[in-house]
């Protein structure tokens, strides 16, 4: 279903931002990175079925490296889910380490972004439900977006400029 106008979406306090994804170094190795790639959906099936663990959504891509963009309440459910012993992720985790290691065959990375209010800009324009606008709430974006750069550069933690001398001392 596409959206025929201009929406943003909003979230209500912190979220985190978690990409994940495995990269085919040794395509012919199958029976190394085939586990990694199926291991995957399962964990979406259960974050899916329940949401009471801090799963937001996620947008999957495929190709030599998958990338997995998903959306979470909080760092710290995202860390319980990953810890917990009777989830789908820790069984995966220790199955990689244990057959693939550092052995070179498929590469795993993730990054994690713990986003707050007025730390975020986002606009979509003749979209399907998408990314932040999947699981945050959609408003329309005409007019209220003029100033969203600004806000999102005065909440930005400027680099810290190691040789100059700080201005508090």
């Amino acid at each position: 279903m596409v959206i025929a106008e201009r929406v943003t979406a909003r979230m209500e306090g912190n979220f985190v931002v978690f990409l994940i994804g495995m990269r085919l170094n040794r395509p012919w190795k199958v029976q190394s990175w085939l586990p990694v790639l199926l291991a995957m959906p399962r964990m979406l099936r259960e974050l899916y079925a329940h949401p009471e663990l801090g799963f937001l959504g996620a947008r999957t891509w495929f190709g030599r490296t998958v990338i997995v963009l998903q959306y979470w309440r909080s760092f710290e459910e995202l860390e319980a889910y990953a810890l917990a012993r009777e989830n789908a992720h820790l069984p995966a985790w220790t199955a990689f380490n244990r057959k693939v290691g550092t052995n070179g065959d498929v590469g795993i990375w993730h990054e994690t972004y713990l986003i707050g209010p007025g730390q975020y800009e986002n606009v979509y324009v003749n979209m399907p439900p998408f990314g932040l606008g999947e699981v945050g709430r959609r408003e329309s974006a005409v007019g209220a977006m003029r100033n969203a750069a600004a806000r999102v550069k005065a909440h930005a933690v400027q680099p810290k400029d190691t040789d100059a001398p700080d201005p508090r001392a």
